[in-house]
């Protein structure tokens, strides 16, 4: 293992490789804007500009943004990128590419610290720390998960950087005691980032001060200011949702206690078994066993196999055809998990880790749509670690066999098995950076900024603009907001967004009106926008914006 004597140098050429997957063409690919990249990007505009965002609210600690309420953090970190880049695409995702490269090399020095000494044993033989921090950064840096939110302005993405820094910085912390309140200041930072890290960001720091709890009371004045550095940066998220009961509404939107089906399942089944006066049924099946039995599934859900390694969740959170995980990683998988329970490390930092992985679901697994890749992007680098023990392993069972014929016939069957992994990687990229575009243009809401280029030289030749906003083209008030970059004070001075819902009307800018266009009535010039079966049988001069595989995505025609 003499190779990696410079670990750093490797280190400095995987997060090069890191940065490379991350920041190649990252305004194209994905093709276009998702409605809440263009959210984030246009209320950064409106913040930087005026101080206030699209609804007026100054230096807002949430945003409304279509009635979401999320956390703001992200659009505070993308403001100086478009104060120098401007308003583009390019400018809206840097933030998440930042910070997805800057997890790569923060895994390193996390799994250093996790697994303690200079070396450690597997099988019989002496593995330099080092060789699995490297290899956990670099499958890191290779990883489809951790990839594709890396290149969309996903808040969950920085999330986890955060996440990793703060378990970093906590384990430091206890031999370096300085750095615990900046771990702790670094956790509830996070709780402004993104809704799962409201629960799992003060869960693992919970944890961590439990398992820990013997070397804390030992740097007990350490330890109340980390506290009191949490609450202080806690605060300002902790009393507007205590003043806005608003500020939990996506939460509520998402939760499975909220889920009609289950409630209604649940209503229907009590009402029968009260008729046939079953107290077992009763027992056993009602609303509170139904929402156990939900969460639950919930939770299990996130160790589908299927899930991870071929089929993934919904189009925009994962390459076309491909899973989180690349298939050739999959034996190593239940090697390293093997190999972690058992190896001889310290047994708190072992219990550590496992914490974090057992609580990695626990946010997603109250909330409808799962198993949900954006919700547990923190199991990114814990899979990655488990797959580089397992490599390490094999690695070591071939070079320890003595008999020249084992040997070497293992050695053909590596060979064999690494070509098969160039080609699982080179199928990634070549579905990721060339089918994606073709194939999930629809689901990334594709045709606006094309549409917009259109009409934005001709707008002033129109009375009035009217722009669909029922489904597909909900919310497409902001599209217009950002592609045109329309002057935030102009915005506010109008009255700004008045509606988050999605299906109100918009009131509007210049001369664009955004409502449904069906029922919309022409004028002396008047131009429509919307669905191309909406718009081409009423309307003359008729513009198609087409996908990429040649069906029509949007029509701009004339009323």
């Amino acid at each position: 293992m003499k190779l990696f004597k410079k670990p750093l140098f490797f280190l400095f050429v995987i997060i090069f490789i890191a940065a490379i997957l991350r920041l190649y063409d990252l305004g194209k690919v994905p093709h276009s804007l998702n409605w809440d990249e263009v959210s984030l990007g246009y209320n950064a505009y409106s913040i930087l500009k005026t101080g206030h965002d699209e609804y007026g609210a100054f230096m807002p600690v949430v945003l409304r943004s279509f009635d979401d309420y999320k956390p703001a953090l992200y659009t505070y970190f993308t403001i100086p990128f478009i104060g120098i880049l401007g308003l583009t695409e390019f400018a809206v995702r840097l933030p998440s590419a930042f910070a997805g490269i800057s997890a790569v090399a923060i895994v390193y020095f996390l799994v250093t610290e996790l697994l303690g000494n200079k070396k450690i044993k597997l099988l019989d033989r002496e593995i330099d720390v080092s060789l699995i921090a490297l290899l956990t950064s670099f499958f890191l840096a290779i990883s489809p998960w951790h990839i594709q939110f890396s290149r969309i302005a996903f808040e969950s993405n920085v999330g986890l950087t955060l996440n990793l820094l703060a378990f970093f910085l906590f384990l430091k912390g206890l031999k370096r005691n300085y750095l615990l309140p900046v771990a702790f200041f670094v956790a509830a930072l996070n709780i402004h980032m993104y809704q799962s890290e409201r629960v799992f960001s003060p869960l693992l720091m919970i944890a961590l001060s439990i398992i820990f709890y013997k070397k804390l009371f030992k740097i007990k004045r350490w330890f109340l200011l980390s506290l009191l550095t949490a609450i202080i940066v806690a605060l300002p998220l902790v009393v507007y949702i205590l003043n806005d009961s608003r500020a939990l509404m996506r939460a509520k939107g998402v939760s499975v206690f909220s889920e009609q089906t289950l409630v209604k399942r649940s209503a229907i089944k009590l009402l029968e078994n009260k008729k046939t006066g079953n107290i077992v049924g009763k027992a056993f099946d009602n609303r509170r066993v139904d929402f156990v039995k939900a969460t639950v599934g919930g939770y299990i859900s996130h160790f589908d196999l299927n899930w991870l390694f071929i089929t993934g969740d919904i189009a925009r959170h994962h390459a076309p055809s491909m899973g989180l995980l690349y298939i050739f990683q999959f034996p190593f998988l239940f090697v390293g998990i093997y190999l972690l329970v058992f190896l001889k490390i310290d047994l708190r930092y072992k219990i550590a880790f496992f914490t974090y992985f057992l609580l990695v679901p626990v946010p997603a697994s109250i909330t409808s749509g799962v198993p949900h890749a954006v919700r547990t992007l923190n199991f990114a680098w814990t899979w990655e670690l488990f797959i580089a023990l397992g490599v390490a392993a094999v690695g070591v069972f071939v070079l320890k066999q003595k008999k020249a014929f084992i040997k070497n016939s293992l050695r053909v069957v590596a060979l064999f098995y690494i070509l098969f992994a160039l080609f699982n990687f080179a199928y990634y990229i070549n579905q990721y950076f060339v089918q994606m575009n073709y194939f999930t243009a629809k689901d990334w809401l594709f045709g606006y900024k094309e549409a917009i280029a259109y009409i934005s030289p001709i707008k002033d030749q129109y009375d009035k603009i009217i722009v669909e906003n029922e489904v597909p083209f909900d919310q497409s008030y902001m599209f217009f907001l950002f592609y045109l970059k329309v002057d935030p004070y102009y915005y506010q001075k109008l009255g700004g967004t008045d509606s988050g819902g999605f299906k109100e009307e918009h009131r509007g800018f210049y001369n664009f009106v955004f409502k449904s266009t069906r029922s919309a009535s022409g004028g002396k010039k008047t131009l429509v926008v919307g669905r191309p079966g909406d718009i081409s049988g009423n309307s003359s001069n008729v513009k198609v914006i087409y996908y990429p595989d040649g069906t029509p995505a949007i029509a701009v025609g004339e009323k």
